[in-house]
């Protein structure tokens, strides 16, 4: 029960982190477009994608439901999760003109090149961090082997 909790309150954690993203940069293009009113509607289904995104995101990146997973296939199955949930939620509150398909054509670029980004990120710090514990690793098996030798 302490697990399911504890589940609970990490993904109530990253809700909360992606709604209050989603809306620093809902109020960015509102300053830009000099746009005065807020739309509840939109503020909803923006909840909505960040408390379903969070879950997917749990769902397809730990092992809480899937044990042994290739990254690349999470990816895959977050991509197929998620998308399809965020363009109805999208076509439902009515982000963008939903009847002109040169506006789906911009939402799913605009889907794959932020998902693309944020994976070369997360792979290029991974990376870093992974270069940053292994020598850190190295050190202290030179210590321990230094130890070693002075005994």
């Amino acid at each position: 029960m302490k697990d399911f909790f504890d589940g609970v309150m990490k993904w109530k954690t990253g809700t909360c982190l992606l709604y209050t993203g989603a809306m620093v940069i809902y109020l960015f293009f509102c300053l830009v477009f000099n746009n005065r009113e807020v739309s509840t509607t939109l503020l909803w289904t923006l909840l909505l994608a960040s408390a379903a995104g969070t879950l997917i995101q749990a769902v397809c990146f730990t092992d809480w439901l899937i044990k042994r997973m290739r990254y690349t296939l999470r990816s895959l199955l977050f991509l197929a999760l998620f998308f399809p949930a965020l363009s109805v939620l999208a076509w439902k509150a009515e982000w963008f003109p939903v009847q002109e398909p040169g506006a789906w054509v911009t939402f799913t670029a605009s889907f794959f090149v932020t998902f693309l980004v944020m994976t070369i990120g997360f792979e290029v710090y991974f990376r870093l961090t992974g270069r940053k514990y292994d020598g850190l690793l190295g050190q202290y098996r030179r210590e321990r082997e230094e130890k070693k030798e002075d005994s």
